[in-house]
């Protein structure tokens, strides 16, 4: 199915498709669509599995319940549950300055819905969010279990999308000239960095000391690409395996651990990022190649453009999430999620500190349905939103004069040449049209 039934909206919602961009902002806020990612967690996989890849052992994360002695994967931090209630509170200042909250939390907990993945790590998140973004009143976390079963989020996996493997390796080898070991030498010197923090000597080193024996050096490993799953559409080889040795490093200085165990001590702020290009680089791969782009993201891209216009014509309509009177929406998954719904949009940003298009712990794309005072002109908005590393190392509460970043997102195809990058709304229409895959979506609320 597709969204040719709502291209044609009321003239008094849509108003002039083409009118130029105004210089003064008169829209008002109408509906908030906040889709955001997990906070900060323990690494993807227990120190058992990643002391094999480096000749120390990697630190156990201190603030996990119970303290074991072996960090549990993917679990999400008490730090990083507080920076998330922080986060929830300021958007809860952010969307009462706008309006869309009156500041009432009895009066307004009907016009909010979460809805998160079902896994005990995005669950921790969405709740965490939601006792900042409503503290005097408890917000159902909305869910499929198991997460297996939950057409937003893993549409594959839920019957309603189909991967052709065959189609996922020829679209990614396409991507890199067929030659995926061509990678290594684009990121050499990411490469030889990554080796000397797992290796335990100075970046530079030459020539570079042999592999310590028993321990694997990942970065050896060929690169190659395969056929994957469901989760992992391709197997990347030693590409995927450096981005899991990798992984902590991130979470390790986000969580506030002491610099001495961030990375060992061998890496700055600054060093993360560069490193992290490799692992930004198997989700570019993995989820933003437009053909998995179209098939694990349609779904979620046809339930958010439908709940805009249903919230613009306050008729019910099949595919949306929540109400048509529902005035913020949030989604929480995982980073794949993410990547995959700006691959499909072709959006792209940047916030300071981060590399380009992150998707960093607990960071939000947010898509605002404002309508325009004198014209009645519905349009979209698109922004991402994310802490600093440092406002989530140093847990630093947020507020309207001390926010987190946001960066205005530009859609393809879509937005007008105004500083906010705004996309009327039937173009925005027009243009997930186009873009959605209709045989990998269902019109199930």
């Amino acid at each position: 199915m597709n969204l040719s039934c709502i291209r044609i909206l009321a003239p008094v919602l849509l108003g002039a498709a083409c009118v130029a961009a105004q210089t003064v902002d008169d829209t008002v806020l109408k509906q908030a669509i906040i889709f955001g990612r997990h906070g900060v967690r323990t690494p993807n996989s227990p120190n058992s599995i990643l002391d094999m890849f480096a000749v120390q052992p990697y630190p156990v994360f201190p603030d996990i319940p119970g303290n074991p002695a072996d960090n549990p994967p993917s679990v999400l931090t008490a730090n990083g549950a507080a920076n998330e209630t922080y986060l929830g509170t300021y958007f809860r200042l952010w969307l009462t300055q706008q309006g869309l909250l009156t500041g009432n939390d009895a009066a307004d907990h009907a016009n909010i819905y979460v809805r998160a993945a079902d896994l005990p790590l995005v669950m921790g998140t969405a709740q965490s969010f939601a006792a900042g973004l409503l503290p005097g009143a408890a917000l159902t976390i909305n869910t499929v279990a198991p997460a297996t079963n939950d057409e937003l989020f893993d549409p594959v996996d839920a019957g309603i999308a189909v991967l052709d493997q065959q189609k996922v390796v020829a679209a990614v080898n396409g991507r890199i000239g067929n030659s995926p070991q061509s990678l290594a030498a684009a990121y050499s010197a990411e490469l030889a960095l990554i080796r000397s923090v797992l290796l335990n000597y100075p970046a530079g080193q030459t020539p570079p000391p042999p592999t310590p024996q028993g321990t694997t050096d990942v970065t050896a490993i060929p690169f190659t690409v395969a056929a994957g799953n469901s989760q992992l559409p391709a197997s990347l080889g030693g590409l995927a395996t450096v981005a899991l040795a990798i992984d902590p490093f991130v979470m390790e200085y986000a969580d506030g651990l002491p610099s001495a165990q961030v990375a060992w001590g061998q890496l700055s702020e600054s060093g993360i990022g560069q490193v992290f290009r490799v692992y930004d680089r198997v989700l570019d791969l993995e989820y933003r190649t437009p053909y998995m782009a179209g098939v694990q993201s349609s779904n979620l891209a046809s339930h958010i453009v439908r709940s805009m216009v249903q919230a613009a014509t306050g008729n019910a309509m099949g595919g949306a999430v929540a109400t048509p009177s529902t005035k913020v929406i949030v989604l929480v998954a995982s980073n794949f999620n993410i990547a995959g719904l700006a691959g499909l949009f072709h959006l792209d940003w940047l916030l300071p500190g981060y590399q380009p298009d992150v998707a960093a712990p607990g960071g939000a794309l947010m898509f605002q349905l404002r309508q325009s005072q004198s014209t009645g002109e519905y349009v979209v908005r698109v922004s991402y939103v994310s802490q600093t590393m440092d406002q989530l190392r140093y847990r630093t509460p947020l507020t309207l004069t001390a926010p987190p970043p946001a960066a205005p997102v530009f859609v393809p195809g879509c937005s007008t040449s105004d500083t906010n990058f705004d996309c009327p709304l039937g173009r925005f229409v027009k243009l997930a049209n186009q873009l959605i895959d209709p045989n990998s979506i269902d019109l199930v609320n």
